[in-house]
């Protein structure tokens, strides 16, 4: 793949695990990439649905995230409100997933993205609406998000 990879904002071991991988965030729109390995297959051995909704959400979120100027929002994170799909084709080989902030406000973030073949076909289409988030509330208190380690391990 072309475009160079950048690292994460912020650590997700899902999409790690997924092997997804950042090439842009910046202005209100994010692009990341995956090449299709056998465990990503359904059973037609093309791009199982779930890999797909999973570059839509993150390619969206990171889209989002990427216009947070504001000093107190830096280490804020977004949180998926609702996202409707629309799968056109099956998703073959190495796969590109564009996303864009289409409108924000101080706590909602409106989103599109796109996953593309390695021919620059169309394989998937969604919108989402996010929201900008500082802490999780849960049953057991709040939790912080994940920074990115920069330290060796």
């Amino acid at each position: 793949m072309a475009k160079q990879r950048i690292p994460f904002p912020i650590r997700i071991p899902f999409v790690e695990q997924m092997g997804l991988e950042l090439h842009s965030a910046a202005d209100g729109k994010a692009e990341l990439r995956v090449d299709l390995a056998d465990a990503h297959l359904n059973s037609w051995e093309v791009a199982h649905g779930g890999v797909l909704m999973t570059m839509l959400d993150v390619a969206m979120a990171q889209a989002a995230r990427s216009m947070q100027t504001h000093a107190a929002l830096d280490r804020a994170g977004v949180a998926t409100i609702e996202m409707k799909t629309s799968f056109v084709r099956p998703a073959e080989g190495a796969l590109r997933a564009v996303g864009t902030l289409l409108h924000r406000t101080s706590t909602l973030a409106f989103c599109e993205a796109s996953v593309f073949d390695d021919g620059g076909r169309l394989c998937a289409h969604a919108t989402g609406t996010f929201k900008y988030l500082r802490a999780l509330p849960t049953s057991k208190g709040v939790k912080l998000q994940r920074g990115v380690s920069t330290a060796k391990e």
